[in-house]
């Protein structure tokens, strides 16, 4: 009678840890879901394409990723053969080391631009300093700043001429050395920022990780007098900037990256 409970008692012992086991199962397979809901949410968006609403109202590329094609050298026929690269969908100025010497030089796009909305985002090294040129004219011996308004970028941080000029007109998204970019809010170095250049009829608005910092009207008495009372007072195709003319990205001898760089014309 004994062995018969014994029996029985190691029947229902083995009976219950089967039991166990197969409920067990489903716990495992649920904790292996989460896993693949994460993978799916890390997906990220593409660079130098346009989106469906940018092609329908009218943004061409003038960066793909890949060339240089509709770019050239300021005061060039063909793209500055040392200085500038396109590695990893990144348009790159190589840091010479040397500020504004000793590089490639500024690049400018092949076609001229009167009214425009321009788009791109720019990341700089540390220390580092370049811009962003509108409406610029080629001109033999002269610089493009001559001629060009510029957008500021810079390391804030870092850079001396954050501390210099007027206002903090020098740092990242002003108008360089003349109208300081309100709110001031350039992100580090290393990190990407958003850029909006609209140029309508005279009137150029910059904006800057979503928000407009800078301002100006072309040709009027107003622009007229802030000039002359600025470094470019005697720069004649500053005061009477061009209606039209190239997008140009500066080489000051500091690595700077460019991507999505695109434009609609108004």
């Amino acid at each position: 009678m004994k062995k018969l409970q014994v029996i029985l008692t190691s029947l229902l012992v083995c009976f219950c840890l089967i039991a166990f086991g197969q409920n067990a199962k489903p716990s495992v397979k649920k904790a292996a879901v989460p896993a693949k809901k994460t993978t799916v949410a890390t997906k990220g968006t593409t660079n130098n394409t346009l989106t469906a609403k940018e092609k329908k109202e009218g943004f061409v590329l003038l960066f793909d990723g890949k060339t240089t094609n509709d770019w050239h050298g300021y005061n060039l026929k063909t793209f500055p053969e040392k200085g500038w690269e396109v590695k990893d969908g990144l348009l790159h100025c190589i840091g010479s080391g040397n500020g504004e010497a000793g590089g490639g030089g500024d690049i400018v796009t092949d076609e001229k631009f009167k009214d425009f909305e321009l788009k791109l985002d720019w990341k700089i090294s540390e220390g580092g300093n370049s811009g962003i040129f509108i409406l610029a004219q080629e001109k033999p011996g002269q610089p493009i700043y001559y001629s060009s308004p510029e957008m500021q970028i810079l390391d804030n941080d870092r850079h001396p001429d954050a501390k210099l000029g007027k206002d903090g007109n020098r740092k990242a998204g002003s108008l360089y050395d003349l109208i300081p970019a309100k709110p001031q809010n350039t992100k580090p170095a290393g990190q990407w920022n958003k850029v909006t250049i609209t140029c309508y009829q005279g009137t150029v608005v910059y904006n800057q990780n979503g928000a407009n910092v800078v301002e100006y009207h072309l040709w009027t008495d107003a622009w007229k007098k802030m000039v002359s009372d600025s470094k470019f007072k005697d720069w004649a195709d500053f005061i009477n900037v061009a209606h039209e003319g190239l997008i140009g990205l500066q080489d000051h001898g500091n690595d700077v990256w460019f991507k999505n760089i695109k434009i609609k014309k108004l």
